[in-house]
C-alpha cells in the first residue's frame, strides 16, 4: 500500500487570499464559506485523498498555513 499525503490548513492562520485554489492541480482546495476567528474566510480541502503532496499550495501561500504530510 502506497504512502498516502495528508494536506492540513489551519483555518487560524489562513486569511483567505484564495491563492492555493489557482495552484492545485487536483482542484481539491475550495473557499469554505466559513470564517475564522479573524473574521476571514479560509480554504479548506475536498476530497483530501486526492492530493499528490506536489506542494504548490505550500508553496504559494503568503501565511504558511498549509502543511503537507508524507
Amino acid at each position: 500500500m502506497a504512502d498516502e499525503n495528508k494536506i492540513n490548513i489551519d483555518k487560524e492562520k489562513c486569511k483567505g487570499c484564495m491563492l492555493c485554489i489557482g495552484v492545485c492541480p487536483m482542484k481539491i482546495l475550495k473557499a469554505s464559506g466559513k470564517v475564522n476567528s479573524r473574521g476571514l474566510e479560509y480554504v479548506e480541502v475536498e476530497n483530501p485523498e486526492k492530493c499528490t503532496g506536489c506542494g504548490m499550495c505550500v508553496m504559494v501561500c503568503p501565511d504558511c498555513a498549509i502543511v503537507i504530510k508524507r
